[in-house]
């Protein structure tokens, strides 16, 4: 259930009622008041109750997964998605047998979905929620292969003293070769072009 209508002699009566409806607490609704209680005319007649309705607020995080997982089964493929909490929010898990279709070349088609996702989840909701999406561990193995590529144009762009362009790259890979290389003093490094063809360039000092 959903929404509920509900009456009481004041307003505040008829949302406590509605809420024990929902069994639903305050800030988990919305309250749309139709009709404002009126007092009985000298006490006897005309009186009218106050009638409020309930509406309870979409889940941003339920919408999201369920979507996911509509999303999944379109695309042919048996997987399990499961929530996770981590240090830098909230993940969803995708875990089955041909996951590669979901993850995609250097992971595009696990951001495009990351970002549907996002979009699904706050779609309707009042506080914005940011939800990450991961594959049989695949951002930690891209993100260990990055670093890696990072050091290793490190060193041939010191090598052969001059700037190295990377191939283009998401916002958050080049983001973890940013941070991998921000501390090597032989090297710095900047973006260069535009979206989807934005890339990474790595300069000797």
């Amino acid at each position: 259930m959903n929404k509920v209508t509900a009456s009481g002699s004041t307003v505040e009566e008829a949302v406590a009622k509605g809420l024990e409806k929902l069994d639903a607490e305050r800030s988990d609704v919305h309250i749309h008041v139709i009709e404002e209680a009126q007092k009985a005319l000298f006490g006897l007649f005309g009186g009218k109750p106050a009638v409020v309705e309930l509406t309870r607020k979409p889940d941003p995080v339920k919408a999201g997964l369920n979507f996911l997982r509509e999303t999944i089964d379109h695309m042919g493929v048996t997987a399990s998605v499961q929530i996770e909490e981590r240090r830098d929010g909230l993940y969803f898990n995708i875990s089955g047998k041909e996951i590669g279709v979901l993850i995609g070349k250097r992971g595009q088609t696990l951001d495009s979905l990351q970002y549907l996702v996002n979009l699904a989840a706050n779609k309707l909701s009042d506080s914005y929620v940011r939800i990450h999406l991961d594959a049989e561990g695949y951002r930690a193995r891209r993100k260990e292969a990055l670093e890696t590529l990072a050091d290793r144009i490190a060193k041939k762009a010191v090598r052969i003293n001059q700037e190295v362009r990377l191939e283009p790259m998401s916002s958050h890979e080049r983001k973890v070769i940013h941070t991998a290389l921000q501390n090597d003093p032989s090297v710095e490094t900047d973006s260069d072009g535009k979206e989807p063809n934005r890339r990474v360039i790595v300069k000797p000092k």
